[in-house]
């Protein structure tokens, strides 16, 4: 028997923009997170005294042409300066998808796996990346003690973890090759296809 655990990099916690790999013990900073920790835990467990193998995915950002931040950045939501910024990770929808089938018929007993592309951006960039590829104005950058007053305690909930997701077990052991393998690759694909849909809609019938 097989089984596929989609948890997240949130049991990690905090790790100071620190780039870390699957070794790296699970230090959940919030409930959510917690949840997730205990729930990798007790199917680990399941699995030894089952015989199940069983994988955990843990998966960050998802990003796909319908999960970009615009509305967000439409809102002009602002994000933190440089030096109060935090680094995030982030895993294109197809290929998270691909992971988890990947996962079932290569996933090794009991073992983790971050779904993690190679994109190195902190939040604020990332906005930038998306703001200028659809066109829209980037977002106003605050200081962490300003955005302590501005922004929603969800919002903020994401702006205090700070990791770089290693992927070599993902490429490793489950073989995997990343379609996008940075947020850039899926930007620039996303532009080159608006720039040839608009040049089609221009063509004379």
């Amino acid at each position: 028997m097989r089984f596929v655990y989609a948890s997240t990099t949130g049991v990690y916690g905090d790790c100071r923009g620190a780039q870390i790999d699957e070794t790296r013990p699970v230090r959940p900073g919030n409930e959510r997170a917690r949840r997730r920790a205990s729930a990798e835990q007790q199917l680990r467990d399941a699995g030894v005294q089952s015989g199940w193998r069983v994988s955990i995915v843990r998966i960050p950002g998802i990003y796909a042409e319908d999960r970009l931040p615009r509305a967000r950045i439409e809102r002009a939501m602002p994000a933190l300066v440089e030096r109060d910024d935090v680094y995030t990770n982030h895993i294109h929808a197809d290929d998270l998808a691909a992971i988890i089938v990947r996962a079932l018929a290569r996933g090794k007993p009991q073992r983790a796996i971050n779904a993690s592309d190679d994109t190195d951006l902190r939040m604020a960039d990332y906005f930038d990346r998306v703001a200028d590829a659809c066109g829209l104005p980037r977002v106003p950058r605050i200081t962490r003690e300003e955005a302590q007053t501005r922004l929603e305690p969800v919002t903020l909930s994401f702006m205090r973890e700070s990791r770089r997701l290693r992927n070599e077990r993902l490429k490793r052991e489950l073989g995997y090759a990343l379609r996008y393998p940075t947020v850039d690759d899926f930007l620039r694909e996303r532009i080159r296809a608006h720039a040839g849909a608009a040049r089609d809609a221009d063509t004379p019938r």
